[in-house]
């Protein structure tokens, strides 16, 4: 994904959300892009129930964000991501963060899951298949965005943007491939 003017934005508002006790993060800014696009892609906002048989639609969207601790990935969830601002999301996401690497996440805090995201861009990870945190369907791996040359029409040549490597794992049983790609 061409991030070039997300991270413009990032980093122009990223001091005052500082100032308010989040931090603009690539990840903090995705959890409101998928709290949107999940809205649009609602199979992505569900679970399979081997007992039942059933796929269950959610009417909330919450999002895991997978946090590297010293004891492992942890996984807390913000809760109706689609209700809150990206000023609410940083900072509910720094605070959740700082609590799984203190050991001080509650259980509570890490169920409820709709989608996840895990990012290794700020470990150096350049592509990597994330592994779907059941029962949710779907999860979303962030690698190091680098800056590439992208050929551009209106420019007739190359230009240098930002490019976001993705990775979207989602369970087949619930969506079928052409729903991913246009996820």
């Amino acid at each position: 994904a061409d991030i070039t003017s997300m991270e413009e934005l990032r980093k122009k508002y990223r001091d005052q959300i500082k100032a308010k006790g989040g931090d603009l993060t690539v990840t903090a800014m995705l959890v409101k892009v998928l709290a949107v696009a999940v809205k649009q892609f609602p199979q992505f906002n569900a679970s399979l129930d081997l007992a039942s048989n059933e796929i269950i639609v959610k009417k909330y969207i919450s999002v895991g964000v997978a946090v590297d601790t010293d004891r492992g990935l942890l996984v807390p969830v913000i809760r109706n991501a689609d209700t809150k601002n990206i000023l609410q999301l940083a900072a509910e996401l720094s605070q959740l963060s700082e609590k799984a690497r203190a050991r001080k996440l509650s259980l509570d805090e890490m169920q409820g899951g709709c989608f996840s995201i895990s990012n290794l861009g700020g470990l150096g990870g350049t592509a990597f298949t994330p592994i779907v945190n059941l029962p949710e369907v779907a999860i979303l791996g962030i690698s190091r965005a680098r800056v590439e040359p992208v050929y551009q029409k209106d420019t007739n040549g190359f230009v240098p943007r930002l490019m976001l490597p993705l990775s979207l794992a989602y369970d087949h049983r619930v969506i079928d491939g052409a729903d991913g790609v246009r996820f």
